[in-house]
């Protein structure tokens, strides 16, 4: 009997030992996503490279095994402020720590050390991959009419699948998401200036590897250097010079809000981001700026936050 594409279930869960599975229940960490796309093994070769008295391939042995996943999953609150949202362990595999403010927030802010990571459980129709150790990073996507979503590139360790019945998904964590429009989507301000903006990417874009040696095999994150773009309506220079901005490298804030309701807003603040290049398109006629930005620390670990409220 053929399995079917369509039904696939993932799992995440904190670990608490690095690479320990914490055995994710559908219950209780299931994610809502779409566009999936998992490699479920990557392997590293080693090549024998043989000298014989013919032609025709050498072996390869498997030297290294990992797996990849990428989905986007949408960005919304988890329907009560001061509630982690069901994507909450996604984000904490993604180098950020999370503070809990009861009935007001949840804070999502970038660490140093510590870093956490997740069990993923990817079952396809009855075959179970346990993917262990995974840690990743995330891109935030805001487009006018569409839905936000955090687009997730994660990485984790290699298991054998297994047959395994899929588990029962349960999204309490996950909410119906709002649309980018001028209702839903508020607050935006770029160097003090709050435009008509179009889309905004912001993509944390941390390092992540995957190393083995003798006695090791891990994800390690290693760096991270965040950037992004926002296209708006060109202002004219008495309004906003940003090409004065981004030549002199004035460094400046950037912060938007994402919906109308609480227990359903996401917030985004990054204190100090520097311009760079912006150039000119074209939307039907009206003239838009690209304006490309970097984002840097002040103090240390406060690039940006994520406030989800």
């Amino acid at each position: 009997m053929s399995l079917l594409m369509r039904k696939r279930t993932i799992l995440a869960k904190t670990e608490v030992t690095y690479g320990v599975d914490p055995t994710p229940t559908g219950s209780a960490n299931a994610i809502l996503l779409r566009n999936l796309n998992v490699t479920p093994m990557n392997a590293e070769l080693a090549q024998r490279d043989l000298i014989r008295p013919y032609l025709g391939n050498s072996d390869s042995l498997v030297a290294a095994k990992s797996v990849a996943l990428d989905f986007e999953v949408e960005m919304a609150g988890a329907g009560a402020a001061g509630t982690a949202p069901g994507y909450g362990p996604l984000l904490k595999a993604c180098g950020m720590s999370e503070t809990v403010n009861s009935g007001v927030s949840v804070v999502y802010t970038p660490v140093s050390s510590g870093f956490k990571s997740v069990t993923i459980y990817f079952n396809i129709d009855g075959i179970l991959h346990k993917i262990l150790g995974a840690m990743g990073s995330v891109e935030l996507t805001i487009n006018a009419k569409q839905i936000p979503v955090l687009k997730f590139s994660m990485q984790g360790l290699y298991s054998a699948p297994t047959d395994t019945a899929a588990p029962t998904a349960v999204y309490t964590g996950f909410i119906v998401p709002e649309v980018a429009n001028t209702t839903n989507t508020t607050a935006f301000s770029l160097l003090s200036y709050s435009g008509i903006l179009s889309s905004l990417n912001f993509n944390v874009n941390n390092q992540v590897n995957y190393r083995t040696l003798i006695g090791l095999e891990e994800i390690v994150l290693v760096d991270r250097k965040p950037s992004g773009v926002a296209v708006i309506e060109l202002p004219t220079i008495a309004a906003k010079d940003f090409y004065t901005a981004a030549s002199e490298g004035t460094s400046g804030a950037l912060s938007i809000l994402h919906g109308g309701t609480n227990g359903n807003k996401v917030q985004i603040d990054a204190p100090r981001l520097v311009l760079q290049n912006p150039s000119l398109q074209d939307d039907s006629g009206v003239a838009m700026l690209s304006i490309p930005f970097v984002v840097t620390p002040d103090s240390g670990n406060d690039d940006f936050t994520i406030t989800v409220k």
